[in-house]
């Protein structure tokens, strides 16, 4: 074969499991509802099973599911049948997937969920199957063949699986309207959290922020933006609200007499600020934008709270 002949394969595998997800949203219907009203009522945790490839699956949608504000674990089910069952418990709900419905492994799990009324809620490709007529709520996957030339390995069933996972995924966490910060305090670490920063994250504060009141002679300001190593000074008015700040640019701009001079007549007024709660990832657009290294972080008074330098957005791994 040549890599054309890849490319091929690769793009017709996609095609067909593109098509099988389309037919598999046409297909919704009022069981997908009854599925996430289920889980939405349910006290405890969505119990998640599926043997072979369809328990890879089970794990990634319980993983969603736990990460995105629905409590959720996977229990395999043969271990399920050597003491794990204990794992399933009344306020929970379960969620069983086999392509066939049929898989024996599934047994004990299905048999414990009858037993002691757990609702379980079954994804499987033939309505008539045991899992699905076992099940309070049957999800039904539309047929079409597996993109495996000999239509035997789990392909575009286990996509059609896991999408299904995702959509009720997405539906609970709509409904339970999470927000950025709740995915941020469950994604703590690694790219998608330092995106979900907050400048108050991020910021430096109290000794350590440049500030001078207004009147102070360019002398001391030059000694205060010095010590603090952020190449700027922020100035404050009676009230301590940020009136304007000292950059390099404003020293050069001013190089003429510079000494004999006080704050007031060198400071950029209004400058550009931040709020605390903003994301450090805007912070980063702005500074990039506007072609500067500092934000002053200032309250809804306007008074400065902190000093956000592009290093720290960088150095959380904000890019």
């Amino acid at each position: 074969m040549n890599r054309d002949t890849y490319i091929a394969i690769g793009r017709r595998v996609l095609t067909s499991e593109a098509r099988a997800l389309a037919s598999l949203s046409e297909a919704l219907d009022d069981s997908f509802a009854a599925a996430v009203e289920l889980i939405l009522a349910a006290e405890g945790r969505v119990i998640v099973s599926g043997m072979g490839k369809s328990g890879h699956v089970a794990r990634k949608i319980a993983a969603t599911f736990a990460s995105t504000g629905t409590p959720a674990h996977f229990v395999h089910p043969a271990e399920a049948s050597h003491g794990d069952l204990g794992m399933l418990a009344r306020g929970d709900v379960c969620l069983v997937l086999s392509n066939s419905g049929e898989t024996p492994e599934l047994a004990d799990i299905v048999a414990h969920t009858r037993r002691f009324a757990i609702p379980l809620i079954g994804v499987a490709g033939r309505a008539d199957s045991t899992l699905l007529r076992q099940s309070d709520v049957a999800l039904v996957l539309p047929p079409a063949d597996e993109a495996c030339p000999m239509g035997l390995a789990p392909t575009t069933s286990t996509t059609m699986t896991l999408a299904l996972g995702d959509a009720l995924a997405v539906a609970l966490m709509e409904h339970r309207q999470f927000t950025p910060e709740a995915f941020r305090a469950f994604h703590p670490g690694g790219k998608l959290g330092a995106r979900l920063s907050k400048v108050g994250d991020l910021m430096h504060g109290g000794a350590d922020l440049p500030l001078v009141p207004l009147g102070t002679p360019m002398a001391e300001a030059l000694l205060t933006m010095s010590g603090k190593s952020f190449g700027v000074v922020g100035v404050t008015d009676v009230d301590g609200r940020l009136a304007g700040i000292v950059t390099d640019g404003d020293l050069r701009r001013n190089m003429a007499g510079l000494l004999d001079r006080n704050v007031d007549q060198v400071m950029t007024h209004a400058p550009l600020t931040i709020g605390p709660d903003d994301l450090a990832e805007k912070a980063l657009g702005v500074m990039n934008g506007r072609k500067i290294t500092c934000l002053f972080v200032v309250g809804a008074e306007g008074r400065p709270q902190g000093i956000l330098h592009i290093h720290d957005c960088l150095r959380a791994g904000i890019a």
